[in-house]
Formats: C-alpha cells, sequence, structure tokens
C-alpha cells in the first residue's frame, strides 16, 4: 500500500520531528538551506524559494501534485499565515490567528478578547501596569533581545535599545510551563500535555517532564477551542504567586520540545501519527489528559557528515551511532 504523504516545511534542525513523521508517511522536507540537517531524515528533500517570495506557495503546491500530499505542516512561525492563506492542506489556524499569535502583542490583545488570562502588557509610552517587567520583541523568538525593568525608566532605555518594535510586560515571578497540544482541523482540542521547563537555552527547552496538572491542561484546552488553534501549537505560561496563572506565548507549531508529548503519548497517539491518520480522513476521538506523567526528556546534539555535493556519508564519529544509553 502507498504511504501517505507529507511536506514538512521550514524544518532545520529538527531531526527529532522529521523522522518522526518518517515512520508513519513519505515525507517532503522543504528548507532553503542546503546543510539543514533533519532533511537528511526524510524522502525527498527540497530547498524552496523564502516563505515571503512570492513563489513560496506554488513551489509547494508543485511538490503537494506530484507527490500527492495530504498534509502540510510548518515547523516555524515564518510561513504560518501564508500557508493560512493558501489551498494547500496545511495544519494551521485562520490566517488572523496566525498574524495575531507571531506577534505578542497582538496575541496578549486575542486571549484577552476570550476572556483568557495574560500578563497586563503594555506598549512603549502608554500607562504602565506595574513593575518589575520585561521588555521583549513583539516577533520575537528564541528569548532573544528580552531585558528585565525595575521602573518605568529602565523600560524606556531597553524600549529604545532594541532596534524592533517592543511591548513591556509584567514579570512574571513563578515557574514556567509549556502545554503541547494537538486540534484537529475543527479546533477541537485532542490532546494537551502540559511540561515543566527545568532548562532552556536560546527559548528551546532542553530539559523537562510531563506534569499531570489539570489546571494547566484545562487552560492549555481553553487557549486552544477558543482561537482556535489546528494541529499541533504550544501554549506557554506562568504560575505567578499573585497573579496566578497567565498565557504569555502561543506558538501555533509543534514546540522546541517536541520530545516531551513524544514520550508522553500513549502508544498510537503520537502527534504526528495522529496527523498522517488525520490526514487521511480518520476521526480522531479527543483524549485530553491521557498520556504518561512523569516521563522526564533531557537533550543532547550529533551530527551528520556531508560530501563535497552535500550527500551525507553515512560515517560518524562513533561507528554505528551515538553510544546507547546504561
Amino acid at each position: 500500500m502507498t504511504r501517505p504523504a507529507v511536506l514538512l516545511t521550514g524544518v532545520g534542525k529538527r531531526y527529532d520531528i522529521v523522522s518522526s513523521f518518517a515512520r508513519h508517511a513519505f515525507v517532503i522536507a522543504a528548507d532553503p538551506s542546503p546543510l539543514a540537517p533533519a532533511q537528511y531524515a526524510a524522502d525527498v528533500r527540497v530547498a524552496p524559494p523564502r516563505a515571503d517570495h512570492p513563489d513560496y506557495i506554488a513551489f509547494l503546491t508543485e511538490l503537494v501534485n506530484a507527490h500527492g500530499v495530504s498534509a502540510v505542516i510548518p515547523l516555524t512561525d515564518l510561513d504560518l499565515e501564508v500557508l493560512a492563506r493558501s489551498d494547500l492542506p496545511a495544519f494551521v489556524p485562520e490566517a488572523d490567528v496566525c498574524r495575531a499569535t507571531f506577534d505578542k502583542y497582538l496575541a496578549h490583545q486575542l486571549l484577552e478578547s476570550h476572556g483568557l488570562p495574560s500578563p497586563p502588557t503594555w506598549l512603549p509610552g502608554e500607562e504602565a501596569h506595574g513593575y518589575p517587567a520585561v521588555v521583549k520583541p513583539r516577533q520575537g523568538s528564541g528569548s532573544r533581545s528580552i531585558h528585565p525593568c525595575a521602573d518605568e525608566r529602565e523600560a524606556a532605555f531597553f524600549a529604545d535599545y532594541v532596534k524592533e518594535p517592543v511591548m513591556v510586560q509584567r514579570f512574571m515571578d513563578g515557574p514556567e510551563f509549556s502545554v503541547d497540544l494537538l486540534c484537529n482541523r475543527d479546533g477541537v482540542c485532542l490532546n494537551a500535555i502540559p511540561r515543566t521547563m527545568l532548562e532552556s537555552r536560546g527559548g528551546e527547552s532542553i530539559k523537562g517532564a510531563a506534569l499531570a496538572d489539570p489546571e494547566l491542561i484545562d487552560l492549555g484546552r481553553a487557549v486552544a477551542e477558543a482561537l482556535p488553534l489546528r494541529g499541533p501549537a504550544t501554549v506557554q505560561m506562568f504560575r505567578d504567586s499573585e497573579l496566578g496563572l497567565r498565557v504569555t506565548d502561543i506558538n501555533a507549531r509543534f514546540g522546541g520540545a517536541f520530545a516531551c508529548p513524544m514520550y508522553a503519548a500513549l502508544p498510537g497517539r503520537s502527534y504526528p501519527e495522529l496527523i498522517v491518520r488525520m490526514a487521511q480522513g480518520e476521526t480522531i476521538e479527543p483524549h485530553v489528559g491521557e498520556f504518561l506523567a512523569g516521563r522526564t526528556f533531557t537533550r543532547y546534539f550529533w551530527q551528520i557528515e556531508l560530501d563535497e555535493a552535500l550527500q551525507p556519508t553515512g560515517r560518524d564519529i562513533v561507528p554505528d551511532g551515538p553510544r546507547a544509553p546504561r
């Protein structure tokens, strides 16, 4: 039987996601960089134009038609909105939701419009809503250019220092969590798996654990179905000692700590497998809160050697790959 085909865009270094999809489907990996390591876990590698190029959607459409692709899944924020405006079978929210979640200030307004908890947030020059706070780019990623500020003077300094549009947001003093979600194409939440943020680098979690916390699950599900989200998504939140749970970020795509919901998923319920099954027309029943809690992940790095033509040599620093855990 022919394997279903999926197209993953902006694969970058997300070898874990691409290889997970490859267990269930024929995978086409699209990334403009010839050195994107995750493309080497796919069946077909292609270099598309940039997501903001006028030929981007036409390029992807040719791939979809040529390979019979039934699902397009972006792995970055860069093409969410353009995919939402296309006729491709993309697992993304509506375009206005993609646009709002890409801009943290618009995301704050969107959450408040649905009665969902977001930290006090304001733009430079507007009335402040309490300090300490943080100044951060409205479209930032990877925790870059985020600056804590103790008062209005420091906030004004950092707002001028960061050379892109910023916002100011109350500092959240409690622990940070993420909820990895999967929704169907109707915006129904199928599962919500919370995780701790034990350690992050460059905004990406490298250590964490799946957590059975009904409050986190309920808030993640409420956000997903209110907007609504479609496909994979990650909702980040803090449990502040004064304000309680507040949502600080929404990523309408797979989160950086993809490993956690993969380890926590029950057999047959990993998010890549469910996406492939939905793409084939299967109806997946919601199973929110059904996962293996207490599973911790800790990540490490590996590499691929390429020859002069940028093809994998098959060699490794250690014969047969990394040493198995002992």
